[in-house]
């Protein structure tokens, strides 16, 4: 999961789409998630107002997602806009699994 905050007058939507066509397009990727905080205080977001979540089946799909020419060519346009950003990397402990209706 990484959480961005983007530099002033970044135009979000064309970066949004871009992750969108990004990860449609590789098939390492097993499901992408993202949302923008709309409800936290500043305080507690410092800035950070998106959020991304990717999924793989395997170590070798997430080294394959970012070796790929297509990642590395996105990724330069990505952290051109970013202005601070957070990344964790961490196994899913599913307690209560989201379903969808």
């Amino acid at each position: 999961m990484i959480s961005v905050y983007f530099k002033e007058d970044t135009k979000v939507d064309e970066i949004l789409k871009g992750l969108e066509n990004l990860v449609s397009q590789i098939d390492t990727v097993k499901s992408f998630e993202w949302g923008e905080d709309k409800e936290s205080h500043e305080m507690l977001r410092q800035g950070f107002t998106h959020a991304f979540s990717m999924n793989f089946e395997n170590k070798d799909g997430y080294v394959a997602f970012t070796s790929h020419p297509l990642h590395v060519e996105f990724s330069a346009a990505f952290t051109a806009v970013i202005d601070k950003i957070v990344v964790l990397d961490f196994p899913v402990a599913a307690v209560k699994s989201s379903v969808a209706v």
